[in-house]
Formats: C-alpha cells, sequence, structure tokens
C-alpha cells in the first residue's frame, strides 16, 4: 500500500462508504484502562486532532498523561500559496497546533522534533530516538499513538515506522490512525481484522471537533487566490465526525540494525578496530575453561567474536551463534563456512527472545551475550534471562561484555543492561572486568568456579 498517488482535492472514497460496510459492526473495540500515559506522534500539526483526537480528550478525561510529540511544523501545506510563505506557515501551524492541543489536553506536553515538511523520512531515526527518550523503560503502561505505516502519505509512514520501531524497544503498546487512507483506499481492500475501535463520549467528541476546527489553515482557504485552497475539503472532514474513532493493530517494528548491516560491510568496526581485537582478548581471556562441549553466542554479528570462540571448543565440540540480522548472519556464514562445513558451528537467523535454538539444543556449558542486550527492550531482556537460565548447565558459565557508553536511540545502556541481566540470572557474579569503555562479567555457580590448583 506504502507508495499510493492521490490528491487531496481529488475524488475518494466517501464516508458512507465505508460505514456501510458490514464489517463495520465487527471492529473490536480498545480499552485505555490499563494504561498511565498516552505518547502521540504527529507529522504535521492536525494529524493528531484528526486521527486521535478523541482518544487524547479520553485520555486526558481519564486523567491519563499525555505526550504529543510534532514532527514538522507543516510549512509545507500550500507550496504555491501567494499569501504565506514557508515560514509564515510553520509559525500559523505551530500557533494552531497549541490551541487544538490545549482544546483536547490542556496539560499535555508538546514536543516539537523539527523536521522538514515533506521529508520526515530523513529524521525517522531522529523521531525514534525522541519517542524513546520520551518512553524510557516505562513502556509497559504506556499507549503509543501514531500515523498508520500505510497511510499513502510518505511523511505519515516515516512517523509510522518510527512508532513501530520506538514500540519495540520500550515496550509500548502502539495503535495506528489512518488519515489519508480513508480517502484513497478501497473498504474491499481494507484490513479489517486489525481495525479497532475507540468509542467516544459526547465530551471528548467535542474536544475533537474543537481541535480540528483549530486548524483553520486546512481546513478553511488560507484566502480567495489560487493556491490557497483549504486541503481538508468537507468530504475528507467527514470522515472523521462521529462518535468513533479508529485505530490499526499492526505490531512493533525495527529494521534499523538490518539496515546498518546493508549499509555498512563492517558496522562495529570488528575487523579494524583495536577496541573490537582487545575486547575479543579480554572475552576470552576471562572464560573459566580453556575448553567447551557446547557454546551459545547470541548477536554474533558478522561473526568475529565467534571464530575465536569455535576455538575454544573441545574436538567433538558444537558452537550455535543467533543474530537478528540476515545480512549479518550471511556475512558470518562466509567468514565461518569451514567449521559449519566441518559440522562445528551453526549461524542461525534469530530474533531472541522469541526466536532460540529449539529445546534438544538446551545443554550449552558456555553463552557469550555481547553487544547485544541493549539492543532489547526491557520486557524482552528479562525474557533473554529466562532463555539462559534455561538453556545453560547448572555448571555452566554465562558471559556478558558491553559497551559502556550511552546507546542513542534506545531505553538501556550496557551497565544498566548488565544489572538488568545479574538480578535475573541465578549464577552469581564470578568474574568483573571494567574499564571506561566495556565491562565484562562472568556469572557460574561457586561450584562451577575452576579453583587455582587446578
Amino acid at each position: 500500500m506504502s507508495g499510493v498517488r492521490f490528491t487531496h482535492d481529488g475524488p475518494g472514497t466517501s464516508a458512507e462508504r465505508w460505514r456501510a460496510r458490514s464489517e463495520f459492526g465487527d471492529i473490536g473495540t480498545i480499552d485505555l484502562a490499563p494504561y498511565r500515559r498516552v505518547v502521540v506522534v504527529a507529522a504535521h500539526p492536525d494529524d493528531e486532532s484528526l486521527g486521535a483526537g478523541g482518544l487524547i480528550a479520553e485520555a486526558t478525561e481519564r486523567g491519563l498523561a499525555v505526550t504529543l510529540v510534532l514532527a514538522t511544523a507543516g510549512e509545507a501545506s500550500h507550496p504555491h500559496s501567494p499569501t504565506h510563505s514557508p515560514d509564515d506557515l510553520a509559525a500559523r501551524r505551530r500557533a494552531e497546533a497549541d490551541e487544538a492541543l490545549a482544546a483536547l489536553a490542556p496539560d499535555a506536553e508538546l514536543v516539537f522534533l523539527g523536521a522538514a515538511d515533506g521529508a520526515v523520512d530523513a529524521a525517522e531515526e531522529d523521531l525514534a530516538t525522541a519517542l524513546v527518550e520520551r518512553i524510557g523503560e516505562r513502556g509497559p503502561g504506556t499507549l503509543l499513538v501514531a500515523p498508520w505505516r500505510h497511510d499513502g502519505h510518505p511523511d505519515h509512514e516515516a512517523a509510522g515506522r518510527a512508532a513501530a520501531t520506538a514500540a519495540l524497544r520500550t515496550d509500548a503498546d502502539l495503535l495506528e490512525f489512518p488519515v489519508w487512507w480513508w480517502h484513497w483506499s478501497d473498504p474491499e481492500q481494507a484490513p479489517w481484522a486489525e481495525l479497532r475501535r475507540l468509542r467516544l463520549s459526547a465530551s471528548a467528541r467535542e474536544r475533537r471537533d474543537r481541535a480540528i476546527a483549530a486548524h483553520r489553515s486546512q481546513v478553511l482557504p488560507l484566502s480567495e487566490q489560487p493556491g490557497d485552497e483549504a486541503l481538508l475539503t468537507a468530504e475528507m472532514l467527514a470522515h472523521f465526525e462521529g462518535p468513533e474513532e479508529f485505530f490499526v493493530v499492526a505490531g512493533p517494528a525495527d529494521t534499523r540494525l538490518e539496515r546498518l548491516h546493508e549499509e555498512v560491510a563492517d558496522p562495529w568496526g570488528v575487523d579494524t578496530r583495536w577496541y573490537e581485537e582487545r575486547k575479543r582478548e579480554l572475552i576470552l581471556a576471562a572464560l573459566p575453561r580453556p575448553r567447551f562441549e557446547r557454546i551459545l553466542d547470541v548477536g554474533c554479528s558478522t561473526g568475529a567474536l565467534t571464530a575465536r570462540l569455535v576455538e575454544r571448543l573441545v574436538p567433538s565440540g558444537e558452537l550455535v551463534a543467533l543474530d537478528a540480522s540476515p545480512t549479518a548472519v550471511d556475512a558470518a556464514r562466509r567468514r565461518l563456512h569451514e567449521p559449519i562445513a566441518a559440522g562445528r558451528l551453526r549461524v542461525d537467523v534469530a530474533d531472541v527472545p522469541g526466536q532460540w535454538p529449539h529445546p534438544h539444543d538446551a545443554g550449552f556449558d558456555l553463552a557469550v551475550v555481547a553487544e547485544v542486550a541493549y539492543f532489547l527492550s526491557p520486557r524482552r531482556l528479562e525474557g533473554l534471562a529466562q532463555r539462559l537460565e534455561d538453556s545453560v548447565r547448572a555448571d555452566g558459565a554465562i558471559l556478558l561484555c558491553h559497551w559502556r557508553h550511552p546507546v542513542v536511540g534506545w531505553p538501556l545502556d550496557g551497565p544498566r543492561a548488565h544489572r538488568l541481566l545479574s538480578e535475573r540470572l541465578t549464577r552469581p557474579v564470578q568474574a568483573r572486568y571494567a574499564e571506561r569503555d566495556v565491562e565484562v562479567l562472568v556469572l557460574a555457580r561457586d561450584d562451577a568456579w575452576p579453583e587455582p590448583d587446578r
């Protein structure tokens, strides 16, 4: 559905045609009771009022904290206006956004990203980072609301992708609202099973209507001159009338690390940086035994560390390496083709903790988790801890190694990930090496740690 071409003033699908569909009556409902806060994303001023104004009003009336993250000022809405420059439109639309938000949620926080109208895709990672910073580790109990990733407007779709990324990184629940999709799409193509409705109180509906009306530069002509026409026609606005709002439940997604491996052959510099080579030697020196029967390498990337871990296997041993990036796994397989061919190594695509080696693969006597834990949300990190508990033998060891500096765009950093994992793993920390840049922890039972005279 992405890449759709349409005109705002061209003929579209009427609200009456949508509501005449029998499937409309079967759409499930949304319950706001589980949430303490709502974070709403808008590509332009007016998106939030059109697509989620009623939800914002309902959240406010229920005492939920509300944050609006506005990506652009909407300065390109009238590119041929003879009366308003882009700067004029930006100032006007920002003021309209303030007025609309005051109608919906007077105490809400407004965060302005300052991206260029028409180029939200260029600021997609910045938008995802801003959302992660606002949500942090408070994802459970947070509802993130954004334009739909298939709305047909490039800015809306980029904002939706950023929200889907932030939802996965923070454990927030995600709802996406269509705006232009109602206009250009056809009911026969609708993802009816993914649609949900929110029933609005009379007061929330009135707040939403006032908020939409506040965007005068969009619902009314700027002037009578050509180029100043109203962008939101009566036919378009009809989709956002009535006692309900509609959202899509599509689930979170994060493609950042895969895209990074696609764009750069060695994104972390594992083959060129002394830091990376030195870190591998630190990891190998920290291992409690010279040889292992079965090793699990979680987050192997292109396989530089995996290649050294294979050397620590007993002659009949096996190593299983996992990474969520198919491109990284392909690179690791090319690097490690010899031990793979010999049956000593398997490299699998796996998005942990949801994807994991088969239960018959349990019984590892070493698991290495290096430079990957902070790329998991707090809830997924808890899941990883449980997976490690279930997969590593009682006499086995778990080694953690992570960068100690801030990790921009994710809620956790290395020290925080180590604390969370250490709290959830039953094995005590037997060894710790920490410096300015990196920290290595080795967790094992007391009776599994080697005695100095052995």
